[in-house]
């Protein structure tokens, strides 16, 4: 029996509340609600990081963003901009090269966001295949901003060559979808990995869609975006069951973070607390579902915890290897809670889940509670200025029964404090703590001399 095919969709910037299977009132989602009816919905999975560069990080490597040295740019920015010096070190072993020493055809079609130098490029962790943008959609030249005044051009790239220079972003979802469905055809006959990263519903105040979608949603342009991404879900599965691969694929639909703050509001993170790009609730969890018939019960829940970190080790136990034994991994294998198996828990309920914003450790979660830690200075802008960081006491909440996070508990139950205290404390020995080195801590990959992507 061969291995199954592994298709990864995440989206950009899509919030908790933002499908019908997690409660949107406002979007048509029946392609995505479908997976959640046919596969496993759960409702504690982590991106790792309130920001796009490293949860892809931990999706790649198995690793908090922290570990790897992802957690915020070279040019002190929550992600890495155009023409970075930084990138994913080459020597980390991602998914992709996971699975294409297992035999694995692999393709990343989509927003890559993990360097745009030729050393940090998909082509150089694993993939066989690149065609996408190599960071965020909204990363355009604007002559208004000292800042951005120099960028190139959005560079669409194939492999490692620009080939189209500023494309039309209302289209990006639509060819992404082209290419992937193309990619899916030409290797029916062997396993493949698909790691199809949207650009949308974006990371700037205005999404972007296709005419075919423009105008015909009740949220904007944004609902607009996510009901394209659902017919592009849709796409993905009637391709799938065309091509009898079915009961063959697993495929797994989240977002890279929560929906973030916009006046007026797009996105939805409903019932959560908190926007993308912070600690609470709503940067972090994120929508997921799992498909695969035959395998993962239909129409199942978990609220156990699970993560972006966990796809990596999940994937080499189905291509029948093993994950790195050379590193440290944070990630854990899903299997037995993705298959519904008696008894099933997650790891995390021991071990602690650690919410870092950039170099920051602001919280952590075991079992039903989450602790934000007291803070002499809590840092809370993209920028990473300290300056402006301001005090916060400590706060506990239940989340199982308090997912809006709005009861503080703390006085209530001082035994657990002391408990994700002390887990708090292991996270920071083992990964850092703003200035405070770890000694599990991997280093990016860097470069000398960054330069521009140019059309060829």
């Amino acid at each position: 029996m061969r291995p199954p095919n592994i298709i990864v969709m995440l989206m950009d910037n899509l919030g908790y509340g933002d499908l019908g299977c997690y409660g949107s009132r406002l979007h048509r989602t029946p392609n995505v609600d479908r997976l959640a009816r046919e596969g496993m919905r759960f409702t504690s999975f982590y991106s790792t990081s309130g920001v796009c560069t490293p949860s892809r990080a931990s999706l790649m490597t198995g690793c908090y963003p922290r570990r790897v040295d992802m957690h915020c740019s070279g040019r002190g920015r929550c992600v890495l901009m155009p023409v970075e010096p930084k990138g994913l070190n080459p020597r980390e072993i991602t998914v992709a090269r996971l699975l294409k020493d297992r035999g694995y055809a692999t393709a990343c079609v989509g927003k890559w966001h993990l360097g745009d130098q030729p050393p940090f490029l998909p082509t150089r962790h694993g993939f066989d295949e690149f065609f996408g943008i190599p960071y965020s959609e909204d990363m355009v030249p604007d002559s208004s901003s000292p800042s951005r005044r120099d960028w190139p051009p959005l560079p669409l790239m194939r492999q490692e060559r620009v080939v189209e220079g500023a494309p039309d972003r209302d289209y990006l979802t639509r060819r992404y979808t082209e290419e992937s469905l193309r990619f899916i055809r030409a290797n029916r006959e062997r396993p493949f990995f698909l790691y199809l990263a949207q650009a949308m519903p974006g990371s700037c105040a205005f999404a972007f869609a296709s005419p075919a979608f423009r105008g015909k949603s009740a949220n904007s342009v944004y609902g607009d975006a996510v009901e394209e991404l659902d017919w592009s879900a849709g796409e993905v599965l009637r391709t799938l069951g065309e091509l009898g691969l079915d009961r063959d694929t697993l495929v797994i639909w989240t977002s890279d973070n929560g929906a973030v703050r916009h006046d007026p509001p797009q996105g939805s993170n409903a019932p959560l607390r908190g926007w993308g790009y912070d600690t609470s609730e709503g940067g972090q969890r994120v929508p997921c579902l799992m498909r695969w018939p035959g395998v993962i019960p239909s129409g199942r829940e978990t609220d156990e915890v699970a993560t972006m970190m966990d796809i990596l080790p999940t994937a080499a136990r189905l291509a029948g290897g093993a994950p790195p034994a050379d590193r440290t991994l944070d990630g854990r294998d899903l299997y037995a809670l993705m298959t519904g198996a008696p008894g099933a828990r997650s790891p995390y309920d021991a071990e602690g889940f650690f919410y870092y914003y950039r170099e920051q450790l602001q919280a952590v979660r075991a079992g039903e509670w989450k602790l934000y830690l007291p803070l002499e200075r809590k840092l809370n802008n993209l920028a990473g200025d300290f300056s402006r960081a301001a005090p916060c006491p400590a706060a506990l909440y239940d989340l199982r029964s308090d997912i809006g996070e709005t009861r503080e508990c703390s006085a209530e139950h001082p035994e657990v404090v002391r408990r994700l205290m002390a887990l708090a404390e292991s996270a920071r020995r083992e990964l850092g703590d703003c200035d405070r080195p770890g000694s599990g801590q991997r280093p990016a990959g860097w470069v000398e001399h960054p330069t521009p992507r140019l059309l060829e």
